[in-house]
């Protein structure tokens, strides 16, 4: 697994996100757990402009070489058609914490395993 970094106040309320679910979605609020349990924590003015964070655009490209463009959000603002994507989601938790170039394997809602790699980052549309 690559090497994810997440703000201390992401994290903070990353965790909390999940251990709220965890009783109506414990999958992926495990997932979510995980990847919080392994992140580099930093400050928040310390992560890199290159890394996934909430409210981050990112394009990114799947192992079948569709390539998606969607901004990370808290599952109140989630709206498909516009593009934004659930951090409670199998794509939003594989996200977090990456940086342009990662890739990494995630598993779908049916339980299939595939991967992805971030192409660009944008921060400048901070939800």
């Amino acid at each position: 697994m690559p090497a994810i970094i997440v703000s201390d106040t992401e994290q903070e309320r990353l965790v909390a996100l999940a251990m709220a679910v965890i009783g109506r979605s414990p999958d992926i609020a495990e997932d979510l757990l995980e990847q919080m349990d392994r992140a580099i924590v930093v400050d928040g003015d310390s992560i890199p402009a290159n890394v996934v964070r909430m409210g981050s655009v990112v394009r990114y490209r799947t192992d079948d070489g569709r390539e998606r463009r969607v901004t990370l959000v808290y599952s109140g603002a989630a709206d498909i058609a516009e593009g934004k994507i659930s951090i409670l989601t199998p794509v939003g938790t594989a996200l977090i914490g990456l940086a342009e170039g990662q890739s990494i394997a995630w598993r779908t809602t049916d339980g299939r395993e595939r991967e992805l790699t971030v192409l660009e980052v944008r921060n400048d549309a901070r939800d």
